[in-house]
């Protein structure tokens, strides 16, 4: 039997992907409503949730400074690029945010709920995981994509 729409939790955290997360996510790619989208977890109802998204006109310099500096995210970036035949293209970058700094208990829920949440995603195409800034730099954003 099959119960499509129906969020599951990871049975390695226990977290589940609200629909709104998903949601949110379809409207980034599809539509382009959206720049980038934050999530977190949200421990008391056990499922990743919607933090913030950005505007189309925001920068990524706007999505890196969201991010807090002392605890974990997830993150999706809509990356666009002008190919070397001139061509306007876009890439969607998901992005796990574990800075150094954070509390031991939030690094080890997020690795562990981490591909679940990927799997809610479809259409991602890179994948970057990060400690520290240097890490999702625009430099390695478009290195990946080119």
């Amino acid at each position: 039997m099959s119960f499509r729409g129906f969020s599951r939790p990871n049975a390695t955290s226990g977290i589940g992907v609200a629909d709104q997360t998903k949601d949110t996510f379809l409207e980034l790619k599809s539509k382009k409503v959206y720049r980038y989208v934050i999530y977190r977890i949200d421990e008391k109802k056990r499922e990743v949730v919607v933090e913030k998204t950005g505007a189309p006109a925001e920068t990524y310099d706007d999505f890196a400074a969201s991010l807090p500096e002392t605890d974990c995210r997830y993150a999706v970036y809509d990356f666009d690029f002008v190919t070397s035949e001139n061509c306007q293209k876009s890439k969607i970058f998901f992005i796990a945010w574990c800075p150094s700094s954070s509390r031991i208990r939030a690094k080890m829920l997020y690795a562990t709920s981490k591909d679940r949440l990927r799997r809610e995603l479809d259409g991602i195409h890179y994948e970057i995981q990060a400690t520290d800034p240097t890490e999702m730099d625009l430099e390695v954003v478009r290195d990946r994509a080119h």
